[in-house]
């Protein structure tokens, strides 16, 4: 113990899980009044990661408030009731896992924690928390409990959540202000007792992971389909009659219909063509032959599309593009959200610029060369839309005159090499979308120029590398780098603390640093399909980000 003790002053971590611990030692709370005479005291740090995992402790103490630098605290499969006052004394603190204990109450001084990233309460035997904890806006684990309720309170202050787990609880329904939380990219709620899916879950506009099997749900609701980014949506083991044609809209891989009952599909799933895992098993289907519910889901889709009707629409009345101009004009002074997508303009008219305080405009799929000079007036402008044109210069002089603009996408333009001072145009800008710009890159792009960046996309830009200014974006929080030509992964990538989805899909990737695991917690999505990995086995790949950052921080040298 003493050994262990004396190292942990020098390296700031103290691992003494499973060596049946009844209570913590107390020169742990010690710190660094515990230095011995054989040591250097200015060499000495304070305890900053204390794991007392898998032991038989019963209580900790409120000397914990002693460790004021402890930023990692694992006390998990033990015997705790309660946690000490003192957590809420630990202002470094950004990992605290009580997992699979005993306890059933949290303390209301909790809420002073408020560096928390990760608060993991998970299988202890919670009826209610406390209403300070709103104040741990990064809280995220919560299943194995016996919740009964979240309150709308709670999730209006968790608005910066990236992942949340509630499953395994009592909980009947989800708070209609779930869709405040717009950064969510995980969220688990399965084995539950929940009936209904709020139609606010449209706001969940992260939304990657949703896991709803094991509840009571009879319906969906039709908002469901807007979550763009929703890959994976787990509703087995519920009550569904039907599966709603709007959801059909959804870019999945993996749909988990089974044990519902449905009786048959909508023809429109067969349009959903990224479906690589389909489950419908335990389902009273009718219309469908059994060797194609338990057969391949490419050979299901092909034959729901089959079955979609040909020009099933053509008594509608198409209105005019001069129809939909004017409109999108009209409502644009109300709205201050301009749309004229997909209408092969080549040119935008001068008319639709009746609103000055335009804050959105979105002119995606047409076939324009060049902005229009209209849209230097609008300087409330906040998001620019221009995917899938023609535009072949980068038009820095009108980006230079919007200085509110947040969020640019000029993916799949033909653009050009942008200037090597470019991006100094839109330094305030925190999306940025070049996808699909194989050449527009300058040598060695000043990414940091905008410092505000918080997503960043750069899909089938033909890298070989990753330019290494994008390491400097301390507030980057997504990184999509899928569809290139991506051989390695830098071990600069465990700068980018702030990283919560990192796309590196499609690459000629085989081997991941081991420093890239330091990026859990922060780190929910990391999606690696598409490349000849050797270095990780197939088992903890298809465990999710969770295992694989797991897996890689294990591997760092000690």
């Amino acid at each position: 113990m003493d050994r262990l003790l004396k190292a942990a002053r020098t390296s700031g971590s103290l691992n003494l899980s499973n060596r049946s611990l009844r209570d913590v030692p107390n020169e742990v709370y010690q710190s660094l009044d515990a230095v011995g005479k054989d040591e250097n005291w200015w060499e000495a740090v304070e305890l900053q990661k204390l794991i007392l995992a898998h032991n038989n402790i019963e209580s900790l103490k409120e000397d914990l408030r002693n460790l004021p630098q402890l930023t990692v605290l694992n006390v998990s499969h033990n015997k705790l009731s309660d946690l000490p006052a003192a957590i809420g004394e630990l202002p470094m603190l950004k990992s605290l896992d009580v997992s699979f204990n005993s306890i059933l109450k949290i303390p209301e001084e909790i809420g002073s924690a408020t560096s928390l990233v990760k608060f993991d309460c998970s299988c202890n035997r919670l009826k209610e928390l406390p209403s300070s904890i709103g104040q741990c806006v990064e809280l995220s684990d919560l299943k194995g409990n016996k919740l009964a309720m979240l309150s709308e309170n709670l999730i209006a202050s968790w608005t910066m959540l990236t992942e949340f787990n509630a499953s395994k609880n009592l909980l009947s329904s989800i708070p209609e202000n779930i869709g405040n939380l717009s950064h969510l990219i995980r969220f688990d709620l399965h084995q539950n007792k929940i009936s209904s899916i709020p139609p606010s879950i449209m706001g969940c506009s992260s939304l990657v992971e949703f896991y709803m099997g094991n509840n009571s749900l009879s319906s969906l609701p039709t908002e469901i389909g807007l979550l763009s980014r929703l890959g994976n949506l787990d509703l087995h083991s519920n009550q569904l009659k039907e599966y709603p044609v709007e959801a059909c809209k959804l870019h999945l891989s993996v749909l988990d219909l089974s044990n519902n009952s449905l009786t048959g599909l909508p023809p429109e799933m067969g349009n959903m063509t990224t479906l690589r895992k389909l489950l419908l098993t335990g389902n009273p289907l009718r219309t469908l032959r059994s060797s194609l519910v338990s057969g391949p889901t490419p050979a299901l889709l092909k034959y729901l599309r089959s079955r979609l009707s040909e020009g099933e629409d053509s008594e509608i009345t198409t209105p005019t593009k001069e129809d939909v101009i004017t409109r999108a004009a009209r409502l644009s002074i109300a709205s201050k959200e301009l749309s004229l997508e997909g209408l092969s303009l080549s040119a935008v008219p001068s008319e639709v610029w009746e609103s000055g305080e335009v804050i959105k405009v979105d002119l995606s799929r047409n076939a324009i060369q060049e902005l229009p000079v209209e849209l230097s007036s609008c300087i409330s402008l906040q998001t620019l839309i221009l995917s899938r044109n023609k535009i072949k210069d980068w038009p820095g002089a009108i980006l230079k005159s919007l200085p509110n603009l947040l969020c640019l996408k000029l993916d799949n333009n033909p653009l050009r090499q942008i200037p090597s001072d470019g991006f100094q145009a839109v330094s305030r800008v925190q999306v940025l979308d070049l996808s699909g710009n194989a050449s527009s890159l300058p040598e060695h792009p000043a990414f940091s120029s905008m410092s505000h960046l918080q997503e960043l996309y750069l899909r089938r830009m033909q890298l070989h590398e990753v330019p290494s200014d994008i390491f400097n974006l301390q507030q980057l929080r997504i990184l999509d780098l899928s569809q290139n030509s991506l051989q390695s992964v830098s071990v600069e990538f465990q700068r980018l603390t702030s990283l919560s989805e990192l796309g590196l899909s499609d690459n000629n990737i085989s081997v991941l640093p081991p420093e890239l695991g330091l990026l859990e917690p922060s780190l929910q999505a990391l999606r690696l399909d598409g490349n000849p990995m050797r270095s990780i086995r197939r088992t903890i790949l298809d465990r999710g980000t969770k295992a694989v950052l797991n897996y890689l921080k294990d591997k760092i040298p000690q």
